[in-house]
């Protein structure tokens, strides 16, 4: 069992800055790749961005790449997710999800996860 918290969300302006953290907590060990994902309302759930915590392979979505950064501290087994000059359309409830069963491959299809958080609410205002 892996329990994910994220954090850091809340509200912020257009171009503006905001830092995700996602604490895992249980058998860690067994989390591979830990993944964002975001949804905004009425819509489905996307890809953000991947690490996997073995290799520090990343990946990220056409429309966060280049602003969105994602890391890793795994002696805190925590990931981050830093997001510059956000915008509007980058406003959703971001998710921190874990694959325990991927080696070294990272993907970007939600059913690939295992584990997920809570979610924290992420608002941009224009």
């Amino acid at each position: 069992q892996v329990q994910l918290v994220e954090s850091g969300g809340g509200l912020v302006q257009a171009g503006g800055s905001l830092r995700l953290s996602c604490a895992a907590s249980g058998r860690t060990f067994s989390s591979h790749a830990m993944g964002w994902f975001r949804q905004a309302p009425g819509k489905e759930r996307e890809f953000v961005a991947v690490i996997n915590r073995n290799t520090g392979r990343t990946y990220y979505a056409d429309s966060v790449k280049g602003r969105f950064t994602i890391s890793r501290d795994n002696a805190k087994n925590t990931v981050y997710l830093q997001m510059n000059s956000l915008k509007p359309e980058d406003t959703a409830v971001y998710y921190c999800a874990a694959d325990v069963r991927n080696l070294i491959a990272i993907t970007t299809a939600a059913s690939e996860y295992d584990y997920w958080g809570q979610g924290t609410q992420v608002t941009v205002s224009s």
